[in-house]
């Protein structure tokens, strides 16, 4: 006979429970697994290559002389005694850098942000592109824009590839002055 004790009937019964709530649980998982997959029915689709005669390149400006630019800007102001913001945007009107001097308004960040989107996405200095708004005055609803003297595009091989804008001098022009030498620096 072996010395062994017999589980007592509770003991078995919560055992068994327990094994089962875990088959259970298995059972309902790989169900639930399942019907996930039935859903979708279709496979994921390959990745398609675009051919050489579809694509375009473009030129993006580093983050290196982004920052260049704009500490030159800066520096111009600070040189007049004006602190002002200024901001550097990709080709895409993705911003860079932002620098904000001090004692520059609250409002001149952004400011500064939408005249450097304003000037690279029409590939022209802001202040000219103001004074079309008298013969298009629904230019100033397009979204991210301000038609303000300030902001200066940066080109490569005549196709913009940066904006820089300037915001906080007490006129457009001198925030414009300041936008062209951050400009200036890059072609040095």
């Amino acid at each position: 006979m072996s010395s062994r004790k017999k589980p007592s009937r509770r003991t078995r019964v919560l055992v068994g429970g327990a094994a089962l709530a875990v088959l259970g649980a298995g059972v309902v998982g790989t169900v639930a697994a399942n019907a996930a997959d039935t859903t979708e029915a279709t496979p994921a689709a390959a990745p398609v290559a675009a051919r050489g005669g579809e694509l375009t390149q473009s030129t993006h400006l580093t983050l290196e002389a982004a920052t260049k630019a704009a500490r030159a800007a800066v520096e111009a102001a600070e040189k007049d005694g004006r602190d002002v913001s200024v901001a550097v945007v990709d080709r895409n009107g993705n911003t860079l850098v932002t620098l904000r001097g001090d004692g520059a308004g609250p409002q001149s960040y952004e400011s500064a942000e939408r005249k450097a989107f304003t000037a690279v996405s029409w590939n022209a200095p802001t202040s000219e592109l103001a004074k079309r708004l008298a013969q298009a005055p629904t230019l100033k609803d397009i979204p991210g824009t301000l038609f303000l003297a300030g902001g200066t595009p940066v080109t490569a091989k005549g196709a913009p590839v940066a904006g820089i804008g300037v915001a906080g001098a007490p006129s457009g022009d001198l925030d414009e002055q300041y936008a062209r030498a951050g400009a200036a620096v890059l072609g040095h």
